[in-house]
């Protein structure tokens, strides 16, 4: 029988998404629906299938779609610990605690009498247009999120702006975002890169499949029905601490011993927690398999899989953070992403001329562009330069689990 994650996707086949964002939309879903029933024992402290997830492209590249089949999904599996989708940091942490916000009397009665015994600790933020829930700029609440990716500790404790306590008691949040490059750059400072929220969070860089399904054809309910029905096989079974084969405790050994930090400097800090986003992944991908023994192939797929959007989350940043005129930078990168041929210096500055002052400064940022080897200069045009992801023979890693549709996006 297939994994559950290849049901899915052939489940959700007939759409316009790319096969990337079902792909990790499941794999969240499936990290959001074991909570902290799964988990494997690390040191001192215990790792949990739960991943920050965000999906980012152009307008109209489909992310949301991918989003609400997955949110949809597990709610019909029974999960009902699912955000709000616009919230503030304190409403948050009322909703997580299971504190009934609605009556006014009752949070007098607690406030006096003391605290509410801390309720649901589970929360699912799956919200197409993320900036919509956590605002722009809002650090604190940035912050925070990025304290519960791992938490491992007594019950978290806070007395928000009305002078009322939460106390809450593992605090397991899983999230499933879709943003763009502009709008992310809109929600989260730059500062954000030498933050723990950065390093836990995955970028999934996705295109435009071209598809166009003008009436798309409802799902056969005997289909939707199944894949729940998978989905809570993997609730009812996959439960207790994962244990390793000797094989597979032999490659992470390999992979943690020889990986190499991400190239591009903004993602540093997530290179320091990449191997713990690889067990994260292991745990989802041997739940996926309705197990809890996590056995070489599943070691090789997860690491296939991180490997190949981490190719990509450069691409996913765009021009965050880098410098004062990054959101020109992406403009320009974002033109010639979409070039059959090159484009010359003219008509990029059709495109531009109301973001600058003058051609020439264009023309500057394009040769520095050239400089820092992201551009090609190709009669008199000008070519995006594309790093292919190496499909070198390894025992680490198999592009076999990637479909020709991913594959065909890194190059």
């Amino acid at each position: 029988m297939q994994d559950f994650i290849s049901q899915y996707l052939d489940y959700v086949g007939n759409t316009e998404s790319p096969t990337t964002y079902n792909r990790w939309s499941c794999i969240s879903m499936i990290g959001a629906y074991l909570g902290r029933q799964y988990s494997f024992k690390f040191g001192h402290f215990d790792i949990h299938p739960n991943k920050y997830i965000m999906l980012i492209g152009t307008p109209g590249a489909r992310k949301s779609t991918a989003i609400k089949v997955a949110k949809k999904i597990i709610t019909q599996a029974g999960y009902n610990n699912i955000s709000a989708d616009k919230s503030s940091k304190e409403k948050f942490l009322l909703d997580l605690a299971g504190e009934d916000t609605t009556d006014l009397s009752d949070m007098l009665e607690q406030n006096i009498w003391g605290v509410k015994e801390s309720g649901a600790s589970e929360m699912y933020i799956a919200c197409d247009e993320f900036n919509d829930f956590i605002g722009n700029g809002n650090v604190e609440f940035i912050s925070l999120l990025g304290n519960f990716w791992d938490w491992n500790g007594p019950p978290f404790e806070s007395r928000i702006k009305n002078g009322k306590s939460v106390s809450i008691n593992d605090p397991t949040i899983s999230i499933l975002g879709g943003n763009t490059p502009v709008n992310f750059a809109r929600a989260f400072p730059p500062e954000i890169l030498g933050q723990g929220f950065f390093s836990r969070l995955l970028l999934i860089h996705g295109e435009p499949t071209g598809k166009r399904i003008t009436f798309p054809v409802p799902p056969d309910p005997a289909a939707t029905a199944f894949i729940v029905e998978q989905l809570i096989r993997i609730k009812s079974t996959v439960t207790g601490i994962a244990t390793l084969t000797r094989t597979a405790e032999l490659l992470l050994d390999k992979i943690y011993q020889t990986e190499k930090p991400l190239e591009d400097i903004r993602f540093e800090s997530y290179s320091t927690r990449r191997f713990q986003h690889l067990l994260k992944l292991c745990l989802i991908i041997s739940a996926s398999d309705f197990s809890t023994c996590i056995k070489e192939s599943h070691v090789v797929c997860a690491n296939t899989l991180l490997t190949h959007i981490e190719h990509l989350m450069p691409k996913a940043l765009g021009e965050f953070g880098k410098s004062r005129n990054s959101d020109i930078t992406h403009k320009i990168m974002s033109i010639l992403d979409t070039a059959s041929k090159p484009i010359p210096l003219k008509e990029i500055w059709e495109y531009l001329h109301k973001d600058m002052e003058k051609v020439g400064d264009l023309a500057e940022l394009l040769r520095n562009l050239a400089t820092a080897d992201k551009v090609l200069i190709v009669n008199g045009g000008f070519l995006p330069h594309k790093r292919v992801i190496e499909e070198v023979a390894s025992d680490i890693l198999d592009y076999s689990y990637l479909s020709k549709e991913e594959r065909e996006v890194s190059k």
